[in-house]
């Protein structure tokens, strides 16, 4: 299925039902007075997050659902029948704003969470509603409220522990497939990577964490070059980001200029994103002897004053991705613990 990671779609619950005008007749009762029942109320259009739904191409086709409406009141003092509620099934981790207003709406990032996004009408009166002691035979009654309508955005952000960051061809997509199960599609040539790939790293036999491959970045970007950034807000919800750099690119290119840009154009999407940890990892060391390694190596750290954790892994041939893994579920175990410690 394509991965599809924004949508917007139309949301209508149902309208209330109308109060029902009715007296009662039966043989031989005079003046029955009035019996009409009220409507049902409509049904509320509910957002649910489904752990087994993984993108939003559904939503290209399907982009207007629409709640029952409640039936009106009937003679006999019979309420209407109030219409269901509709529950749709969106993927954990979206994001919902309402487009007219730009408010957030809600975030559904835990399985099975609910939020209702358009409330129901409300059933009408009817006529049985307004007898008093000075009006037997009331003729008024009132209609069903219409339901809500809105229209929503959607927007899809995997929920991953760890990032990876990196130029096309950096070999973010053969670290994934050599760490975890995930594969990826992996070819000599930039943007094979045309959608987030996700990858369960397991490191023990309790101890895993997941780890995102997002389409690689170039220079510009942010301008749209390439295929722009718009898939780095599936970072957003990462703890760490694992920033790949070719240590012997065939170009010719500097690896130090090429960390520098990517994270340029982190700063340019997100303050926030551009903040988070990163940790520097080396790729394609088995490309290189241990001397000209170790030169490459000092004159990258140099050039970039780096100061944060460094690695150094051959993604082809899996070498350092053991060590890689035991760090980063380290790290993230600590976190947990300074989660719960602040608590």
């Amino acid at each position: 299925m394509k991965f599809v990671d924004e949508a917007t779609i139309r949301v209508q619950a149902g309208n209330g039902g109308h109060g029902c005008l009715s007296f009662r007749r039966e043989k031989y009762i005079e003046r029955g007075g009035p019996d009409g029942g009220d409507g049902g109320h409509g049904g509320s259009v509910y957002l649910v997050a489904d752990p087994s739904i993984n993108t939003l191409a559904d939503f290209r086709v399907a982009r207007k659902f629409r709640a029952e409406s409640g039936q009106g009141g009937a003679g006999r003092n019979k309420t209407g029948r109030s219409g269901e509620d509709l529950d749709v099934m969106i993927p954990s981790g979206t994001v919902v704003h309402d487009v007219d207003t730009g408010e957030l709406i809600c975030d559904l990032t835990e399985p099975g969470q609910r939020r209702k996004v358009a409330e129901g009408g409300r059933g009408g009166l009817g006529n049985t509603r307004f007898k008093s002691s000075t009006n037997r035979a009331p003729r008024k009654t009132t209609q069903g409220t219409p339901g809500e309508a809105r229209h929503l955005s959607l927007e899809l952000r995997v929920l991953a522990d760890v990032g990876l960051l990196g130029m096309p061809n950096a070999g973010k997509s053969t670290l994934i497939s050599a760490m975890s199960e995930a594969k990826p599609r992996i070819a000599d040539y930039p943007f094979t990577t045309l959608h987030p790939n996700l990858g369960v790293v397991r490191v023990g036999r309790l101890q895993s964490f997941v780890m995102a491959d997002i389409p690689g970045l170039i220079e510009g970007a942010s301008e749209g070059a390439g295929l722009g950034f718009q898939f780095l807000r599936h970072l957003q919800r990462t703890g760490l980001l694992l920033h790949l750099v070719d240590i012997a690119p065939i170009d010719d290119s500097n690896p130090a200029d090429v960390v520098r840009a990517i994270a340029s154009e982190l700063g340019n999407f997100s303050a926030e994103l551009a903040e988070k940890s990163r940790w520097l990892v080396i790729n394609k060391i088995d490309l290189l002897a241990d001397a000209e390694l170790g030169e490459a190596r000092k004159q990258l750290l140099d050039e970039l004053s780096w100061e944060g954790p460094v690695f150094e892994v051959s993604a082809a041939t899996g070498e350092g991705t053991d060590a890689l893994a035991q760090a980063v579920m380290r790290e993230l175990e600590d976190e947990v613990v300074q989660d719960h410690s602040g608590l």
